[in-house]
């Protein structure tokens, strides 16, 4: 049975805005219906500093979106990075009230709750609270606690933080837009989603993301999130870097850094040399690919030395933080030749590539499958996750609320009082108060289930 379920990811990038609509296949892999791309120019290190230009750019690639695909697009998941972004560890519980019933997703959701009412610097809000360990009356090391008995419930949580005004922005972008913002997620989050395993993550890994403005971190061990991290540097630094060494616009750098831009300087001999065009009718320009590959080098070398602090401060060098599946770099950024060979050589970890293809069906483009669509296939996946979670909340059984012994000797004492009505109004009191207990009860549960 074809699922006719869709959902909309919207990545907005500092170089591009990427609108990816699809849904999932009999096979539960990623059909992409359309995809709309726009150059990103409201955008700068992952921050919105220009609306108008970002409502523009949005209403652009959704636009494509739409033609391609025959789809209306109206809800969006989308995506939030920037420097502003800070993560946190925090350790809280609560107790509960009867430690003779198990414990059950609404205790989890009580336990997330009070960790959402932290208090934060000025100007800063939550975004994710994502639960590591759970500990139940003492007993450490519980990964999923729904159906244990226990009095209290405690457990280490990864607070992910970023700046009101900035997620406010992206929202206001949206809105303006004519679209309606069904989900915010970190964007190192959704490109884990993407083109991590859940063996790599249960052995330990670092994903890399290296996009234009920004370079996020998210690492991963035993299936679960241990650390964020968002470096305020991405490939706009090195192209800004090229332009400035060679003397060139940013047009013809971000060319260079594409066409022959390598990471490692030993690559190329001193004889190899590119032509660029002048401005009206200057003189072209001779660039030696050696002196391009030291000025990528240097930058690309700073950008992963900040990474592998992040990555150290976590305490990969430990035994018990030790990331077996080494590294998975990915993002427009991780498409620079030579980039593994000088992440590995930095490093000492194994490194790789990571494609979002795993996800997608069999017949997608070719081109949904480059590093730099992975944010944007993984934000199609939580949307599609939210969407199958609300269809699974629609179709849960009824629950009938039983009264409690006062509330049905209450009902019999107003049918008693209601003896003069007419029989037909009799039942309609007595219905309607039975009905509204059930609906609250129900509403209850959606709740829950959500």
């Amino acid at each position: 049975m074809e699922n006719n379920k869709i959902a909309v990811g919207l990545d907005i990038g500092t170089t591009k805005i990427v609108a990816m609509i699809g849904r999932e296949n009999e096979y539960g892999k990623l059909e992409v219906l359309g995809i709309g791309k726009a150059k990103s120019l409201g955008v700068k290190g992952g921050v919105v500093n220009n609306i108008t230009q970002t409502i523009q750019s949005i209403q652009q690639a959704v636009e494509e979106a739409e033609s391609v695909s025959g789809q209306k697009i109206e809800n969006v998941v989308v995506g939030i990075a920037g420097q502003h972004i800070r993560s946190l560890h925090h350790s809280d519980y609560i107790t509960r009230e009867n430690a003779e019933e198990v414990i059950d997703a609404k205790d989890i959701e009580n336990l997330v709750n009070q960790v959402h009412k932290l208090v934060m610097l000025p100007g800063e809000e939550i975004i994710h609270v994502l639960p590591q360990e759970f500990k139940v009356d003492s007993q450490p090391g519980i990964k999923e606690p729904i159906g244990m008995y226990g009095g209290r419930l405690e457990a280490n949580f990864h607070v992910v933080v970023g700046q009101v005004s900035s997620i406010r922005n992206v929202g206001r972008c949206i809105k303006s837009a004519g679209l309606n913002l069904s989900d915010i997620t970190l964007e190192p989050l959704a490109s884990a989603s993407a083109v991590l395993s859940q063996e790599e993550k249960e052995a330990g890994v670092a994903l890399i993301d290296i996009g234009g403005g920004t370079t996020d971190l998210a690492i991963f061990k035993d299936g679960i999130i241990r650390h964020t991290a968002v470096i305020p540097f991405g490939g706009n630094v090195i192209t800004e870097d090229i332009k400035e060494g060679c003397s060139i616009i940013e047009k013809q750098a971000e060319l260079l850094k594409i066409k022959f831009g390598s990471a490692w300087p030993g690559e190329n001999k001193e004889t190899e040399i590119v032509s660029i065009p002048g401005l009206r009718g200057r003189e072209p320009k001779e660039i030696t690919l050696k002196n391009l590959s030291k000025i990528i080098h240097a930058r690309v070398q700073e950008i992963i030395e900040h990474v592998y602090l992040e990555i150290r401060s976590y305490g990969h060098e430990t035994q018990k933080g030790k990331l077996i599946a080494g590294i998975v770099l990915t993002g427009g950024g991780a498409q620079l030749k030579h980039l593994r060979q000088l992440v590995e050589y930095i490093t000492g970890m194994d490194v790789r590539i990571g494609y979002p293809n795993e996800h997608l069906a069999g017949d997608s483009d070719e081109v949904l499958s480059s590093p730099a669509f992975a944010t944007a296939v993984g934000l199609l996946m939580e949307g599609l996750k939210k969407e199958g979670n609300e269809v699974a909340a629609e179709e849960a059984p009824e629950v009938f609320v039983e009264p409690t012994i006062e509330e049905e000797k209450e009902a019999i004492e107003e049918a008693q009082e209601e003896k003069e009505l007419p029989a037909k109004e009799k039942s309609k009191s007595i219905f309607e108060k039975f009905t509204k207990r059930f609906t609250e009860g129900f509403k209850e549960f959606l709740d829950n289930a959500e």
